[in-house]
Order: structure tokens, then C-alpha cells, then sequence
């Protein structure tokens, strides 16, 4: 029962926000009462931290699994991007600047523990791509990870691009784009030429 309330409210938060959706909204969904809700989830607030890192852990271990194929690492960028656009639904609101604005120290909390992921996921895209000749073996690769992390969250700021000017899908294309051609080897614009040819539509 406690994982179904929390693949709810996972769902909820991420198309609505953070803020806009109540205790009550995830009750109806689940067509409970409220007073069950609050069986397993004293308040909201505990509710918006272990629905977070409920995600957190999904994403890491999909994240995970997708490395496990040893893919070419610029197709593993890609199958990231996909995993990632695929269920965090990042065009229907602005869930992180809610989370940041009205929760901000689970936010805090959450931006942590994405960073370690993510930098150990870039780390090893990186170092597998400098090994198989696709990327600059100059490049300071903690600093192209660090780099890459803030970038990917300047792109959720819905004040920097907001979504009636910028879709999510179009901002991670082209900053995977731009990073990529920043890095790549001329062997490795070939490659990502070839991938951009036979995927992107």
C-alpha cells in the first residue's frame, strides 16, 4: 500500500507540482480516504521527502541499468535522455522549482545526492569515451562533469526557459548536442553525426 501511494503521488507531483497537489488529490486518485493516507504519512512534508527519494532510487537504478549495456557512450547520453524525459514528465510542470521554492531543504537534500549520481555517471561516459577515441583525451573531465551537472539543472529553471519559449525535449537535444561537440574527437563527430542522422527527427 505505502509503494502504491508513493508511485501516486510520484505521478501527481510530477504533472502538477510539488505545491499544487494536496493530501486529498492523492487520496481520489488512489480512491482511499485521506485518513489512509495519513496512516503511512503523517504530513505532507514526509510524504514530498520519501516520494522524492522513492524517485531518486527508480532514476539511479534505471540509470544504472542502462550503463550495465556498455553502449557507445554517445548512444548512452541519448538513452539517458530518453529514460530521463520518459518519467520525470518535465513538460507538464515545474515540479523541481517547486520542490525548490516550497521544500527547499529536500531539495537541497535531493540536488546532493543527484550530483553523485550524476557525476559518477558523466565520470564513467567520459573516461569509456577518452578510452574508445570519441572524446579529447585533454578534456578535465571533473570539470566537464561538474560542468554538465549544473547545466542539466539550469535547464529545469523555468525562469531562464520557460516552457512556452523552450520544450524539455528541444533543451536536452540541444545541450547534449553542444556538449558533445564540445568534447568529441573528430572520430567522435562522425559518430554522433551518424547517431543525430539515424534518431533525431
Amino acid at each position: 500500500m505505502k509503494e502504491d501511494i508513493l508511485k501516486t503521488a510520484a505521478d501527481l507531483f510530477l504533472t502538477y507540482g510539488f505545491k499544487s497537489v494536496t493530501m486529498d488529490d492523492i487520496a481520489n486518485a488512489l480512491g482511499m480516504s485521506k485518513k489512509t493516507v495519513y496512516q503511512y504519512f503523517e504530513n505532507k512534508n514526509i510524504l514530498v521527502e520519501e516520494t522524492t527519494l522513492y524517485m531518486f532510487h527508480f532514476i539511479s537504478k534505471g540509470i544504472d541499468e542502462i550503463k550495465a549495456q556498455e553502449n557507445n557512450p554517445i548512444e548512452e547520453i541519448y538513452e539517458i535522455k530518453r529514460f530521463l524525459m520518459k518519467h520525470l514528465k518535465d513538460e507538464k510542470s515545474s515540479p523541481q522549482y517547486q520542490l525548490q521554492k516550497y521544500y527547499p531543504k529536500i531539495f537541497e537534500s535531493l540536488k546532493t545526492k543527484q550530483f553523485c549520481v550524476m557525476e559518477d555517471c558523466v565520470t564513467h561516459n567520459l573516461t569509456l569515451g577518452v578510452s574508445m577515441g570519441l572524446y579529447r583525451n585533454t578534456i578535465n573531465i571533473e570539470f566537464v562533469s561538474k560542468i554538465y551537472f549544473n547545466c542539466m539543472m539550469a535547464l529545469k529553471d523555468k525562469e531562464l526557459f520557460p516552457l512556452n519559449n523552450f520544450s524539455m525535449h528541444d533543451l536536452m537535444n540541444n545541450y547534449l548536442e553542444y556538449h558533445l561537440r564540445g568534447i568529441c574527437t573528430p572520430k567522435g563527430l562522425e559518430h554522433l553525426t551518424q547517431y543525430l542522422n539515424n534518431n533525431q527527427s
